[in-house]
C-alpha cells in the first residue's frame, strides 16, 4: 500500500520538479525584495530621530499580515493584473513585517555602553552602525529573516490562484479533482522546501554571525 502511494506521487514527478522551481523563484524574488526593503527600513527606524515613527509604521506594515493573504493577492491582482508580478508584490508585502521589526528591535537592543565606547574611540555614526550595532544585532535580524522566508514558502501556493504558478497548482487542482495524490504531490514538497529554506538561512547565519554575539553558540 505504501509503495502504491509512492508510485502515485511519482506519477507527478515532472510537475513537482517544474513547479518547485517556479515556487522557489517566487520565494527568492519576493523574499529577496522584502529583505532589500526591510533591513534598510529597520535601520532607518532605529535611528534616534526616527524612533518616534517606528511603532506607527510597524502598524501600517502589520496590515500586510493582518489582512488575509488571499485578499492581499486579490488587491495586488486588481492593480497589476494576473501572473507572477502581482504575486511577488503581494508576497513581499506579507513578508516585510518580521524583517523590519527584527532589524529595528535588534539594533535598538544593542547595549548603550558598546556604542558609547565606540564613540569614545572616535568612530563616526556610520562606523558605529557598521562595526558595532549591525554585528551585535545580526542574530535577531536573521531570526526575522528565517521567520519571514519560512512563512513565505508556505504562502506561495496561493499565488496559483492569480496565475503566479508554483506548487499551489498541484494542491488546488488536487482539491478540485478530489485527488489526494496530486494534492500531496504539492503539499509535501512545499513543506520540505520550507524546512530546507529554514535550515539554509540558519546555516548562513552560523557563518555570518560571530560566535561571541550568537547566544546559541556563546553558551557552549
Amino acid at each position: 500500500m505504501g509503495s502504491g502511494f509512492i508510485d502515485e506521487l511519482l506519477q507527478h514527478r515532472e510537475d513537482i520538479v517544474f513547479l518547485s522551481q517556479q515556487h522557489m523563484m517566487l520565494v527568492a524574488l519576493s523574499g529577496g525584495l522584502a529583505i532589500l526593503i526591510g533591513i534598510p527600513l529597520g535601520i532607518w527606524l532605529s535611528r534616534p530621530r526616527q524612533r518616534r515613527l517606528a511603532e506607527g509604521l510597524m502598524q501600517v506594515l502589520n496590515i500586510g499580515t493582518t489582512i488575509p493573504t488571499l485578499a492581499v493577492l486579490a488587491l495586488s491582482m486588481s492593480l497589476l493584473g494576473i501572473g507572477s508580478r502581482p504575486a511577488i508584490f503581494a508576497l513581499c508585502i506579507a513578508t516585510l513585517l518580521p524583517i523590519v521589526r527584527n532589524t529595528y528591535t535588534g539594533l535598538v537592543g544593542v547595549p548603550a555602553y558598546l556604542k558609547e565606547a565606540a564613540d569614545g574611540m572616535g568612530m563616526s555614526a556610520r562606523q558605529i552602525l557598521l562595526r558595532v550595532e549591525l554585528p551585535n544585532a545580526l542574530f535577531v535580524i536573521f531570526a526575522g529573516i528565517r521567520t519571514a522566508l519560512t512563512i513565505n514558502v508556505g504562502t506561495v501556493p496561493l499565488a496559483f490562484l492569480i496565475g503566479g504558478g508554483g506548487l499551489g497548482e498541484l494542491i488546488f487542482t488536487g482539491i478540485d479533482l478530489n485527488e489526494m495524490s496530486m494534492l500531496l504531490a504539492g503539499a509535501i514538497p512545499t513543506a520540505l522546501l520550507a524546512v530546507l529554506v529554514d535550515i539554509g538561512v540558519a546555516g548562513i547565519a552560523m557563518v555570518v554571525i560571530s560566535k561571541g554575539v550568537d547566544p546559541l553558540r556563546a553558551a557552549r
